[in-house]
């Protein structure tokens, strides 16, 4: 028989093994939070910050920007309507969070470059990523696609434009916690017989409890809790001082994130492509993520300051923004195979089966309001 807990040491790095463990000796068990927040972030060591790619066919994962351009492009009419909705300012900022390689920043650029080239000489795009690799690679291949567009680093300073993270709030740091017993208990993690393992016990911040008041759980229902998450969104207050919040990601409000039927949780990891629920298999070398609570965030980020516009699906967001007609148009370039993979892009996009049911988070400050944005013609809330 083999050995599991062998081959997950085998297949874990092992400068971050010793970490972990060495922490849990000194503390006795950390949240599974602190787990995340080693594995994925650690400076030198987490899967993050390594300088292996991670996003792509060559990676553990495809996010939306990866399969084809178009999904750029029509990202691009939305912070197009932003800019025209605040006077078509002579200074326009996309401050885009998470930003890997710049994939999805090349692609709103052209986009802006195809459909509004008078708005690039007042644009600045920001890249802010984890991974200085990554962020040197998105600055230099974004200033030579756009030399008309700075390109620099995000400051610290609030900035008036747009701020954009996709696919960023799901793998921020999580608690795990377990309904059992009329009680909220926290999964932490403990070593035991040679290896990584789960240990219930009290919370480790009341916190914790909040967003799950209320809500019908049921007798060893699984959930997760980010308040990296909340503590993120509430920072966006002082990330911009007039302009609009963009989010995407997978999640939902938390009525429907913490219903019975999601008993099992939403942890999942991703190597190789391969999906799992193993968070302590290929540690270092894989994603760790969980479905956003959208509730949660908006709650942060409204008291933060912030006006919130809508809440949509992916799907709901990209019709509303005449994805399809970008997909027509493609038609006429001459290139079928340019056309067939874009149109695969867009079935799976508007798929609310599949990426079609990601959320879009739409929120404003000291920004008009109404109408509402194109992107919110159709919406949840």
């Amino acid at each position: 028989m083999t050995d599991t807990r062998a081959d997950q040491h085998d297949t874990s790095h092992p400068q971050l093994v010793a970490l972990l463990r060495e922490e849990i000796a000194t503390q006795g068990r950390i949240t599974f939070a602190r787990f995340m927040e080693i594995a994925l972030y650690h400076p030198e060591y987490g899967y993050y910050t390594a300088p292996t790619v991670r996003a792509g066919i060559e990676g553990d994962f495809l996010t939306a920007p990866e399969t084809d351009p178009i999904f750029g492009h029509a990202l691009a009419r939305q912070v197009a309507e932003c800019w025209r909705r605040l006077g078509q300012p002579s200074t326009f900022t996309i401050r885009e969070s998470g930003a890997g390689r710049g994939t999805l920043a090349g692609q709103i650029v052209a986009g802006l470059q195809a459909e509004v080239p008078e708005m690039l000489p007042t644009l600045r795009y920001e890249l802010d990523d984890v991974n200085p690799d990554r962020l040197a690679e998105a600055r230099a291949a974004l200033s030579s696609a756009a030399p008309q567009v700075s390109v620099g680093a995000a400051g610290k300073q609030p900035c008036s434009g747009v701020i954009l993270a996709n696919e960023l709030l799901d793998a921020l740091p999580f608690h795990r916690l377990v309904w059992t017993g009329g009680q909220l208990l926290e999964r932490w993690v403990s070593w035991r017989d040679g290896w990584f393992a789960d240990e219930l016990g009290t919370l480790s911040d009341p916190c914790l409890a909040e967003p799950l008041d209320g809500l019908p759980l049921i007798e060893g229902q699984a959930l997760e809790v980010s308040l990296a998450a909340k503590r993120w969104a509430a920072t966006l207050g002082t990330r911009v001082t007039r302009g609009y919040v963009l989010l995407i990601d997978y999640g939902y409000p938390r009525e429907e994130l913490y219903a019975p039927s999601r008993a099992s949780g939403t942890l999942k990891t991703y190597h190789q492509h391969l999906v799992a629920e193993e968070p302590y298999r290929h540690i270092g070398h894989q994603d760790i993520t969980a479905h956003v609570d959208f509730s949660l965030v908006i709650a942060a980020a409204t008291a933060a300051g912030l006006d919130l516009l809508g809440l949509t699906t992916q799907a709901y967001f990209f019709a509303g923004l005449g994805i399809e007609e970008l997909l027509l148009a493609l038609q006429s370039t001459g290139d079928p195979y340019r056309y067939v993979n874009a149109r695969e892009a867009v079935m799976h996009l508007l798929d609310p089966r599949g990426l079609g049911r990601f959320r879009v988070l739409l929120l404003a400050k000291d920004a008009p309001v109404a109408p509402p944005l194109r992107g919110l013609t159709f919406t949840l809330r």
